[in-house]
């Protein structure tokens, strides 16, 4: 090997010396660095939960069930769901709205809840009956198109079936229809912003043909009970959403697929076709059923005390009705109700 001359050697031990002391510096920071990364990486996984793992997953190794596709609706803060009680009183009340004051200091029937139409009562009214310690239930159809309803024009030539058997220029809605649940969510909001307890939403059995009617299908748009317990799971999440109970209106078939979804059941003429026992159901799992006969037909405010016997009997064609929250009433639901007592009111209202 070649020598290094004398003039040579300084300037490779230079080159030696300068070496180590960067090799030291390198090392510093190298550790530095490890350091700089261990914290981070400490609290990044820090963040991740409220002492969850970073893997997403269990203590015992199961992994964690990730955000949901659909966001839940936030609760509401006005309160829990009301649930009436069996034998509430109630009225109901379709025809025209209620004339109440402001300076009203009763009304007339004194019972515990009334069933008012949505549209045309305001929320003076049912902010007057809260004030004399009722509960409101708020009426509106869910399964079926009335012209005369403000919100008729939003209504497709597509969601519209047959017309309704006695009721002209009603007909059936396609309550799959995307536009028509649009169109109901926004009523219930209606009856949350007014103030309502509850809903109780008509023609939700679209599926069942008159009991004197043949067994086809009339409503023109195919709709089956199943059709209706999907449409009532929708109708049910939207109230709840409000913190708004709801009811089933007639619709006895599909009691037990819905029962649970439901505070109540608004039952019409169940004694006239001998099926009382059919919404039984609901009282044995404490909930009221709100029953409604129409013995006069079109005759108004004139029941034979034998008639009221039968009616509110439980027995014969009445069987099962034991506990129902009976009325007798015209079949317009004018003001004018009687009771199984024998007792009548004509509440107030402003036509």
């Amino acid at each position: 090997m070649e020598k290094l001359t004398h003039s040579e050697s300084p300037r490779v031990g230079c080159v030696k010396r300068l070496s180590r002391r960067t090799l030291i510096l390198l090392s510093v920071l190298l550790a530095l660095l490890v350091i700089g990364l261990a914290v981070g990486l400490g609290v990044g996984l820090g963040l991740t939960g409220d002492g969850e793992d970073s893997d997403n997953d269990d203590d015992d190794g199961i992994p964690s069930p990730g955000p949901s596709s659909t966001p839940l609706p936030t609760p509401p803060a006005n309160g829990s769901l009301w649930q009436p009680a069996v034998n509430s009183s109630w009225q109901i009340v379709l025809l025209n709205p209620l004339s109440l004051s402001k300076s009203a200091t009763s009304v007339s029937p004194d019972v515990d809840i009334f069933d008012i139409d949505l549209f045309s009562n305001d929320q003076s009214t049912i902010e007057k009956l809260h004030q004399l310690g009722k509960k409101v239930i708020c009426y509106f159809s869910a399964g079926s198109y009335e012209s005369y309803r403000p919100d008729s024009s939003e209504f497709q030539p597509s969601d519209l079936g047959k017309e309704l058997d006695g009721w002209p220029g009603e007909r059936w809605l396609d309550i799959g229809s995307s536009n028509v649940r649009r169109i109901m969510a926004a009523r219930i909001a209606l009856a949350a912003s007014k103030g309502c307890d509850a809903i109780d939403p008509d023609n939700v059995d679209g599926y069942k043909p008159e009991p004197d009617a043949s067994q086809s299908n009339e409503n023109g748009l195919g709709l089956s009970e199943q059709d209706s317990i999907d449409f009532l799971q929708f109708l049910s999440n939207e109230a709840r959403n409000y913190t708004l109970a709801i009811g089933l209106k007639n619709a006895g078939s599909i009691i037990p697929d819905v029962l649970d979804m439901m505070s109540f059941s608004v039952n019409e003429q169940c004694v006239q076709y001998s099926e009382c026992e059919t919404f039984a159901p609901f009282v044995k799992a404490g909930k009221p059923v709100f029953h409604i006969e129409y013995p006069s037909d079109e005759s108004l405010n004139n029941v034979a005390k034998s008639a009221v016997e039968d009616l509110c009997s439980g027995d014969g064609s009445a069987s099962g009705s034991t506990d129902f929250s009976t009325v007798i009433k015209n079949m317009n639901l004018n003001g004018w109700v009687e009771y199984c007592n024998g007792t009548t009111a004509d509440t107030a209202t402003s036509q």
